[in-house]
């Protein structure tokens, strides 16, 4: 894949911005959405502020050389949920989430240094392209049901949860196929900053068409043709024109937790660290994989230089930085590798650019209820094409491996069908996503079949 801007290239201030936008608008959703889920008092804005902060750590420890934004983990989510579950306060639980971070990052830590006196050969031997590029694949096809859920996130629902094809479910499919195609039109015939920023323009497309089904919604008291969140908006005057309008501080996860600090005892302790220990294992898997495919598009392998020692640093550290503030732990979104790879911009400047824009627009009110407002079918369309980019990375991945050997066939073929099977297990409190069974079953069974060859 020819680039257009390169890793270490810089583009134009005014460029550079437009990109860290796109790059936000890539990442936005996800990261907003855990402590959404989460709820017991997370905010947006203050896990928007842990992820810049997080992504900034990790580009100091990476010496700016990986072309990742990190944000919020859904992995963590039962883990975070865990220990609010398990605190005697609200604040207990800001200061359990806090903790667990710092134990899930400790992981990573000491991953780090095992691999930084073994090196990685020994993970490219574990992992070659035949287990690596399928379970890439599968990073962006186990998103798909989401992508498509989101194109039909408003409507009515039957008891089953199945949307019922009325006037406002055709709005929100028309409003994520205008994005999409804007999306795919620009990326592939758009001309200079058109090519590099389709996600803008597509997102701004939508947001348009749903706009004006808004308006014509309100004018004729039609509740079915209101396609855009207005709660966010109304939510800045409720009280009136005032600072807070404009401008307000993050509710910050260390400043919930510190009245905690004397309520907490070892035996809740133990609890976080048993939620949070074993996911920053599980974690490790992907963090590899999207290292992998991040290196197959930039043309360069990462885990050789700046090294998986120092990735996995900047991301153990950056979590923990991250989750001080906003209680998320932080991981390396495929949103942002699937924006790298369709735009051809590489560029850690723009990342970096990005992350300081994540840090500042959570102190800004209405940029935050602005994004807050793009309705959930606009950001399917544009998530279509970014999980699409990282399942054809995957794929690409394996283009070179002999699969009329069946050890290869079969590797492949275990990991795609257990994966995208939904084959996670439960095992205590510890969830084995169906990513991690699958990339283990593959390892087993490349191994068992490679060396049963050799013999």
């Amino acid at each position: 894949m020819k680039l257009i801007y390169n890793v270490d290239d810089k583009p134009k201030f005014g460029q550079l911005i437009i990109f860290a936008i796109q790059q936000l608008l890539a990442i936005m959703a996800a990261t907003i959405a855990v402590p959404a889920i989460v709820g017991n008092g997370m905010t947006a804005s203050a896990a928007l502020f842990g992820a810049g902060v997080g992504t900034i750590v990790y580009q100091l420890f990476t010496k700016f050389k990986s072309p990742v934004f990190l944000g919020s983990s859904f992995a963590f989510i039962s883990s975070m949920l865990a220990a609010f579950a398990g605190a005697v306060s609200a604040a207990a639980g800001f200061l359990g989430i806090i903790l667990g971070a710092i134990f899930a990052g400790l992981v990573y830590v000491f991953l780090a240094i095992i691999i930084k006196f073994a090196g990685v050969k020994w993970i490219n031997k574990l992992m070659p392209p035949v287990v690596i590029g399928p379970t890439v694949a599968l990073i962006g096809l186990s998103l798909a049901g989401a992508a498509i859920k989101d194109v039909f996130s408003y409507g009515p629902q039957d008891a089953n949860g199945a949307f019922i094809m009325t006037t406002n479910i055709w709005i929100s499919l028309i409003c994520a196929l205008v994005t999409l195609f804007v999306v795919v039109i620009c990326s592939t015939y758009g001309k200079k900053m058109a090519k590099l920023i389709p996600f803008i323009i597509g997102i701004l497309a939508g947001y348009a068409v749903a706009g004006i089904f808004t308006i014509i919604g309100l004018a004729t008291g039609d509740d079915a043709l209101i396609a855009l969140d207005l709660a966010p908006f109304q939510a800045l005057v409720a009280d009136g024109v005032t600072l807070k309008t404009f401008l307000q501080v993050p509710q910050f996860t260390f400043l919930n937790a510190i009245p905690a600090i004397k309520e907490i005892d070892a035996s809740y302790i133990t609890t976080v660290a048993v939620a949070y220990v074993p996911v920053a294992f599980v974690v490790f898997a992907e963090h590899i994989a999207d290292h992998k495919n991040l290196s197959s598009i930039i043309e360069k392998d990462l885990l050789e230089e700046p090294g998986l020692s120092r990735t996995l640093l900047g991301d153990g550290v950056g979590s923990m930085v991250g989750a001080f503030f906003g209680g998320c732990p932080n991981t390396t979104y495929g949103e942002s590798v699937g924006c790298v790879a369709i735009t051809k911009n590489a560029s850690v400047a723009t990342i970096t650019c990005t992350a300081v824009m994540a840090i500042f627009i959570s102190f800004i009110s209405p940029f935050v209820a602005f994004l807050d407002s793009i309705p959930g079918c606009v950001m399917g369309g544009v998530c279509i094409t970014l999980y699409g980019f990282i399942a054809v990375s995957g794929l690409k991945m394996i283009q070179k491996v002999d699969l009329e050997d069946n050890a290869n066939l079969f590797t492949t073929s275990v990991i795609l069908i257990t994966g995208i099977g939904g084959m996670a297990l439960t095992i205590g409190k510890v969830t084995l996503t169906a990513i991690a069974c699958a990339l283990i079953l593959g390892i087993v069974v490349n191994i068992a079949l490679t060396r049963k060859k050799a013999k």
